[in-house]
């Protein structure tokens, strides 16, 4: 049993990691938004374009489901809430296979 509450404390630390580059794509693309970096960057554009990648499949279903809100995208917020919600749970999961 301590073999699986491992393998669910690695699930959570990637559950962690993926908070962060949610993080990291919307400072980015808030960045991009206002000016302050610039895409003609190859490394910014390159970087904005994998991120972009990577969450695009986790968070075009969300955008599907919530209102327009006028040019404010909630669907990382939303993403990130639903992503400490797992945790929490796999927390408790942890809990109740060490007992």
């Amino acid at each position: 049993m301590n073999m699986a509450a491992e393998l669910i404390g690695f699930l959570i630390y990637l559950l962690q990691l993926f908070i962060w580059i949610i993080i990291i794509q919307a400072i980015l693309s808030w960045l991009v938004a206002f000016n302050v970096v610039n895409t003609n960057n190859r490394f910014v554009y390159s970087l904005l374009t994998g991120l972009d990648r990577i969450l695009n499949p986790v968070l075009r279903p969300i955008r599907n489901v919530l209102p327009d809100m006028g040019g404010i995208d909630l669907s990382p917020l939303v993403l990130i809430l639903g992503i400490m919600l797992a945790q929490r749970l796999l927390q408790g999961l942890a809990l109740d296979l060490l007992i």
